[in-house]
């Protein structure tokens, strides 16, 4: 399976000279925990809404500063075509919960360590529910009456 069958596409996205209000705003109005930061499709960094709590609000950061000055970066990508073991490691390695998914440099979607969770579960359904359902066919095992211990 590759990144990009799993990944979320659109993703939210704001220049790294909008405010920090609007990333706010963006994250807000999509419903979303990160916005990325980027140029003519190219992924400059990440903005969360701990990144607006810790980096902005805790500070006492004014609402019109550029979000430049929050974001987290670098910022580490994926790319689409990639298998999803790779994704796996990525994570590993580089300790975040989502990265941004690129395509020849430019950015197609994002995607988090929930995407993978729900992989996880999906695969996990897929390999109990032949079990499963064979023990509803086949009925509880009749062992005969229980015995004391002895």
């Amino acid at each position: 399976m590759r990144v990009s069958d799993v990944m979320n596409a659109p993703t939210v996205t704001v220049g790294p000279g909008d405010t920090v209000r609007q990333a706010a705003v963006c994250l807000d109005t999509h419903g979303v925990g990160c916005v990325l930061v980027t140029v003519d499709g190219v992924p400059l960094g990440v903005v969360t809404d701990r990144d607006l709590a810790v980096r902005a609000l805790a500070t006492g950061l004014e609402p019109q500063a550029p979000v430049s000055l929050v974001m987290s970066e670098p910022v580490v990508t994926l790319d689409a075509e990639a298998d999803l073991a790779e994704a796996y490691r990525m994570f590993r390695r580089s300790g975040v919960r989502r990265l941004p998914v690129v395509s020849g440099g430019r950015l197609v979607g994002l995607l988090a360590v929930d995407d993978l969770f729900l992989d996880v579960f999906q695969r996990y359904a897929d390999l109990l529910g032949p079990v499963s359902w064979s023990a509803l066919r086949d009925g509880p095992l009749d062992e005969g009456p229980l015995r004391e211990p002895a």
